[in-house]
């Protein structure tokens, strides 16, 4: 279950850093829904909250708006796949020991359950980063608003079950990748049918 959990946050994560970061803070701050472990209890602190809580507000607005959503995103490169890897540590317990000695980060392979976040967001991040511009690029920049309202809120259901109701992860991440790869392909046909068509000329 701790897998499925941290396997849950890593992919919320993906879509959106700071849902899974805010909700696993403050749960673990206020509720009862988790137990973060010393080496990453600073998740619950009320400044790294507050921090936290700003930069979601900049990431909901910015990626909702064309063209800012996809500078938003390269930006995002780096931030998504960090919040998986940090979000993966807190929910599996071979990530719980805090390492002084970096040496002994490798040897105990407490830096695998951080590697395999990191590979679930980014996949994740990948995904949403190549449907985001063809989609755009076919409704004219009309799916950004929607497409991102849509990403939020399955990031904000990824992680109430990663935390609640582990076992439904599963079906959360097939959804997840299957609706991407569908995105992408949907709006790709678009923009080549809209190529095709041919333009009208005014008669002469």
């Amino acid at each position: 279950m701790e897998v499925l959990t941290g396997a849950g946050l890593a992919t919320a994560a993906g879509l959106n850093a700071y849902i899974p970061l805010l909700v696993v803070g403050l749960s673990a701050r206020f509720l009862d829904w988790i137990q973060l472990p010393p080496a990453w209890a600073w998740l619950s602190n009320e400044w790294v909250l507050l921090v936290i809580g700003v930069l979601l507000v900049l990431e909901i607005v910015a990626d909702k708006i064309p063209a800012l959503d996809s500078i938003n995103d390269i930006v995002q490169t780096v931030v998504r796949p960090t919040a998986g890897g940090i979000l993966f540590g807190t929910g599996t317990t071979s990530g719980t020991v805090a390492v002084t000695d970096p040496a002994e980060f490798f040897t105990s392979n407490q830096w695998v359950p951080i590697a395999i976040g990191v590979v679930l967001s980014l996949v994740v991040h990948v995904t949403k980063t190549m449907a985001r511009p063809a989609a755009n690029a076919a409704s004219f920049g009309l799916a950004a608003p929607v497409l991102s309202t849509i990403e939020d809120g399955v990031s904000v259901f990824l992680t109430i079950v990663a935390i609640v109701l582990p076992i439904l992860v599963i079906v959360g991440i097939i959804g997840t990748i299957v609706g991407g790869v569908a995105l992408i392909r949907r709006a790709r046909r678009r923009k080549r049918e809209r190529q095709a068509t041919p333009v009208p000329t005014a008669p002469a």
